[in-house]
């Protein structure tokens, strides 16, 4: 095993530096030139009493995180899923144009991905600095 944790070591953080980066990216992307239309296109429940603006950060990422799920797991009925798919069950997600839909995808996938190669990579750094 020693021989093959400095390989581990660098692919986990280059893929944490990738989702990183993804996140940020697409994130700065969708919430500068796409939340307008994506808030439009969506038509979220939780809108229609309040601004998008007007809600607190964890409650602007819950409702792009409705937005994810409704894109990528459409007909998902268990847990989150379901309540999202609930909630967005009057969009359907092929009609949503792809400049709106990859900022949202990258955003919430690089979260996805990104938080077991962090915990991946930080097991790999204890477990090399044990030596």
């Amino acid at each position: 095993m020693p021989d093959t944790l400095p390989a581990a070591l660098v692919t986990s953080f280059s893929l944490f530096i990738a989702c990183v980066f993804a996140f940020f990216i697409a994130g700065g992307y969708l919430l500068l030139f796409k939340i307008k239309k994506a808030n439009h296109l969506f038509k979220h429940p939780y809108l229609e009493g309040r601004a998008y603006s007007q809600y607190p950060l964890n409650l602007r990422m819950e409702i792009l995180l409705d937005y994810f799920i409704r894109l990528v797991f459409p007909k998902s009925t268990v847990w989150l899923a379901a309540n999202s798919n609930r909630l967005l069950a009057h969009v359907n997600p092929k009609a949503i144009p792809m400049d709106v839909k990859w900022p949202i995808v990258g955003l919430w996938g690089s979260c996805l991905i990104g938080t077991p190669v962090m915990v991946i990579l930080w097991i790999l750094l204890m477990s090399s600095g044990s030596k």
